[in-house]
């Protein structure tokens, strides 16, 4: 499946956000040196292995000096969900001061980050929660307005925080029969950025509008060998911004060590966490 299609060869070291200091620099890289603290998302799909081990050998134009506001274990929460939360709100969508946005997911991985992204660009940020506890930790995050969308009807939420016209950006995170609700929700002439568009999908609503239709695949530098370098130029940007103020990582409250790995996928799996899963190396 489609797992398969990116998943390095077998036997293969998993994960591909990390956090550690650097041990060895290899040359021409005069950007970082050893005992620096850095981040990356720099493997684990395709070729290239991944962060689940003691050391991790990475391409340097993937990686950056962390923000120094963070420990390590935040840090390692923020590359893959960042990088991909950039690509979207700045890089395709191009999001405006004054402009209204709605992010579905807007306490997931990817989307607690957009919402705070799309904030950062002067945005109205409107986001959908599935719980009151994720609701108001949405609120925390800067939305200015949080719905319930599984409920709620996507045009009453239109009608309530856009006076009919539409959102200039919708930010989907969901994916699948989401998507419709997405290009229901858009202006005309609007933007839908997806993280998941890998699903079938009835394109009336995106002629009839106008709309604009991106989807962001971030490991694409990583599967491709291409680009390399822009990811960790978002990276260098995200750490500066982390350390303003504008964006924090929303880790969730459960702890794993490398060794209980297998009970932090089966926690992961079953949609108990609110923010990103980390691990921490406890074989060193």
């Amino acid at each position: 499946g489609r797992l398969q299609a990116i998943a390095p060869p077998l036997p293969a070291i998993l994960h591909g956000d990390v956090a550690g200091e650097i041990v060895a620099v290899g040359e021409g890289v005069p950007e970082l040196a050893v005992g620096d603290e850095v981040y990356a998302c720099a493997g684990g799909v395709g070729r290239r292995q991944g962060a689940l081990a003691e050391l991790m050998l990475a391409e340097a134009a993937l990686v950056a000096k962390k923000p120094a506001s963070l420990s390590l274990l935040q840090a390692a929460a923020l590359p893959l969900v960042g990088i991909t939360a950039w690509e979207a709100i700045v890089d395709k969508a191009d999001v405006q001061a004054g402009e209204t946005v709605l992010v579905f997911g807007g306490t997931g991985g990817v989307g607690h980050v957009g919402l705070q992204l799309a904030r950062w660009r002067g945005a109205k940020v409107v986001a959908t929660a599935s719980s009151p506890e994720k609701a108001e930790l949405a609120r925390q995050l800067g939305a200015d307005a949080v719905v319930d969308a599984r409920h709620d009807a996507i045009e009453d939420i239109v009608s309530e925080h856009t006076g009919g016209r539409g959102f200039d950006v919708v930010f989907d995170t969901v994916g699948g029969d989401n998507l419709q609700k997405s290009f229901r929700a858009a202006r005309f002439n609007g933007r839908v950025v997806t993280t998941s568009a890998r699903s079938t999908q009835d394109l009336s609503e995106v002629h009839a509008r106008g709309l604009s239709l991106h989807a962001v695949f971030m490991l694409i530098p990583l599967l491709h060998d291409i680009g390399t370098e822009r990811h960790g130029a978002i990276l260098r940007q995200l750490a500066t911004l982390v350390d303003d103020g504008h964006v924090r990582p929303l880790l969730d409250e459960h702890r794993f060590a490398f060794s209980r790995v297998a009970e932090a996928h089966r926690f992961l799996e079953s949609g108990q966490a609110v923010g990103k899963v980390v691990l921490e190396n406890d074989l060193i």
